[in-house]
């Protein structure tokens, strides 16, 4: 790192589950071929992220939050205006705890629960930590490209390895998917890099060549949406979703779900919106409408799915489609109630995908049709579901509801209608939710649940109880994000500007 001066926060959250997951790649393979070393290695790694980002928390000034803060500049390419560029505003830094959190509670359940290829399996994790956490810091586009793309590698691996018997098939659909919105969105950076001089994410010139209502403008903005509506995803270019959420293992899941999504939310806002805000406000009508439809259908295809996983990948798409309508809102309480709701979902759904995971280890099916009556004699696992459950269908005084109810107040403005769509989703999130419950839970026994399926072990109880505790203080308190991300008062609903000033001055090359 002699291109450095030295290492700030930012590039220190990038840096450590690198560095990690060479160590963790050049470590012997265990004769046991169980590697709990190499797995205990990654999780301490991760545990050191959780840290470091605490105490980025702790420095990180609230004052002024849309400020970039603890980052470094350097140039690369001056010729091109390329430079390495990270740092945090009050957004970002949210997104890099959910992300450390949730990859934290992935890998102490592949730790538990035991991978092959423990070396490779526990690298790639560390490496896609590193990677989501370089795309919620970076500030310069060919930068953010490159962590966006960098994100894919471990993923495509992750699916196409140690997932299911039709792994192969999801793999190839989520490959296709994403390079095309991937190709998109690279000519639309390039484009837009070449006619600014510069590929930087923040500035006074600031797209000053290209006019913000011209066909160019709007045609860069689409190329950008259409590469984060795929990852998202969003109704209609979610084909890749079910099989990949189903076939990969569930921590995978619950990263893809909980984290991976919440990498094109943030595009949408900190990307397609901030750069192109004439394009974003000519097209909010058309966008909101996608994101409505997707909402629905999202909450139609959940409360018809035959599978646990089915229901929280399905709800996961409605969720995705309700944040997307906060994003558009645009305006002070649909960007803070999506915030808001992005850490809350990423948390739900890493939870409840781990607890499909435990349900299918005991009983060897995610089919609802199978189980039944398993919170007799399991109350951890009955307990946690119910929590999980009731935290989902945003039942009032909990997080989601705070969430939920700032995205729907956000959007009245631009429409009485998108208000009552959400809150016909609301009704049919407790529809799909407590069917859930009940299919686990309750009613008969079924012929996958045998009698000595036992509880959930204290390894279990503490990973998923951790994701639920995150959950439980955001209920306590969540203002903590809401009005601590973008500084200004929800209530009035001012507008504001995304970014307020700009970094240091870059760096001696």
């Amino acid at each position: 790192m002699g291109f450095l001066p030295h290492i700030e926060l930012a590039t220190a959250l990038v840096l450590i589950p690198l560095i990690g997951a060479l160590g963790v790649l050049s470590w012997p393979d265990e004769p046991d071929g169980k590697g709990r070393i190499s797995g205990g290695i990654a999780l301490a790694v991760a545990v050191v992220e959780v840290g470091v980002w605490i105490l980025t928390l702790k420095r990180f000034d609230f004052s002024a939050p849309q400020t970039i803060q603890l980052g470094q500049h350097h140039v690369w390419f001056k010729d091109l205006g390329v430079s390495y560029d990270v740092g945090f505003t009050a957004f970002g830094l949210w997104l890099v705890g959910l992300t450390a959190v949730v990859l934290t509670a992935a890998i102490a359940y592949a730790f538990w629960t035991g991978r092959t290829r423990a070396n490779a399996y526990y690298a790639l994790m560390l490496v896609l930590l590193g990677a989501i956490v370089g795309v919620f810091v970076a500030q310069d586009l060919l930068l953010f490209y490159a962590f966006f793309e960098a994100m894919l590698i471990p993923l495509y691996v992750l699916v196409g390895v140690w997932g299911g018997a039709g792994r192969l098939r999801a793999t190839l659909k989520f490959v296709l998917y994403t390079m095309a919105g991937s190709l998109l969105m690279l000519v639309s950076i390039l484009v837009f890099g070449i006619h600014n001089g510069s590929f930087s994410m923040y500035g006074p010139s600031l797209g000053a060549t290209l006019p913000d209502h011209s066909t160019s403008s709007t045609l860069l903005f689409l190329g950008f949406m259409f590469a984060f509506a795929i990852k998202a995803p969003l109704v209609p270019f979610h084909g890749w979703l079910p099989d990949a959420y189903r076939e990969s293992s569930p921590e995978v899941a619950a990263v893809l779900s909980g984290v991976v999504s919440k990498a094109a939310a943030y595009g949408f806002l900190y990307i397609a919106i901030h750069l192109f805000p004439g394009p974003a406000d000519d097209l909010r009508t058309p966008i909101l409408v996608l994101a409505s439809i997707g909402l629905v259908y999202g909450s139609l295809l959940a409360f018809r799915a035959p599978d646990f996983r089915g229901v929280v990948a399905y709800s996961s798409l409605a969720q995705m489609g309700l944040i997307t309508i906060g994003v558009f809102a645009q305006s002070g309480l649909g960007w803070s109630g999506a915030t808001l709701q992005m850490v809350n979902h990423g948390l739900i759904s890493a939870a409840l995908f781990l607890l499909a995971g435990c349900v299918e280890r005991r009983t060897g099916t995610g089919e609802l049709s199978q189980l039944g009556g398993m919170a007799r004699g399991r109350p951890v696992l009955a307990t946690l579901t119910l929590t999980a459950g009731m935290i989902a269908l945003a039942v009032p005084l909990s997080s989601s509801f705070a969430g939920e109810f700032l995205i729907l107040a956000g959007v009245l403005n631009r429409g009485w209608g998108y208000s009552v769509v959400g809150a016909v989703a609301i009704v049919l999130a407790a529809m799909y939710v407590l069917r859930l419950i009940s299919a686990v839970l309750h009613r008969d026994v079924g012929p996958a649940v045998k009698e000595d399926a036992r509880d959930l072990g204290a390894w279990e109880l503490g990973v998923v109880a951790a994701l639920l505790g995150c959950l439980l203080a955001l209920s306590v308190w969540p203002a903590a994000i809401s009005e601590h991300t973008f500084g200004h008062d929800v209530v009035t609903d001012q507008p504001f500007s995304l970014i307020t000033e700009t970094p240091p001055t870059s760096a001696a090359p």
